[in-house]
């Protein structure tokens, strides 16, 4: 995670899903130390506190806590999601994400190429671009 959330190709909408709820989103009172804020605080907060907010609390916080579906389950169900409104910045933290709960990469493809029946092809297609360059392939 720590290669990912460094990497500076990645724009501020592909970042948020990285970083479930790290630390509160309240904002930082003055002379707070940066690190110890969520990456949505470090990316949003200044123009959009209350969305950081609610990303960290809510969000990540909450709906990725409940138990009635795993991490996996909830990795597997955004990442279909994504692909099938052609959403390529967050579908690439969310594939991401997706490796550390468990889906492997065989198991994304086939999602991706089972959604081009059901989501469309161009979508499919937009996904594998975004897959490729996740999992470092040519």
């Amino acid at each position: 995670m720590k290669q990912l959330l460094g990497n500076p190709m990645l724009s501020a909408s592909m970042m948020l899903a990285v970083l479930p709820g790290v630390v509160s989103a309240q904002a930082p009172a003055e002379g707070d130390d940066k690190s110890r804020r969520s990456r949505a605080q470090q990316l949003m907060g200044a123009t959009a506190p209350k969305l950081a907010e609610l990303t960290d609390d809510v969000l990540y916080g909450d709906i990725w806590e409940r138990p009635q579906l795993s991490k996996r389950d909830r990795s597997l169900v955004t990442v279909a999601a994504l692909i099938a409104m052609n959403r390529p910045d967050q579908l690439r933290s969310h594939f991401a994400m997706a490796r550390q709960n468990g889906v492997t990469e065989e198991e994304l493809v086939e999602t991706i190429t089972h959604l081009a029946f059901y989501a469309g092809w161009p979508n499919a297609v937009s996904a594998v671009a975004v897959a490729k360059d996740v999992f470092g392939r040519e």
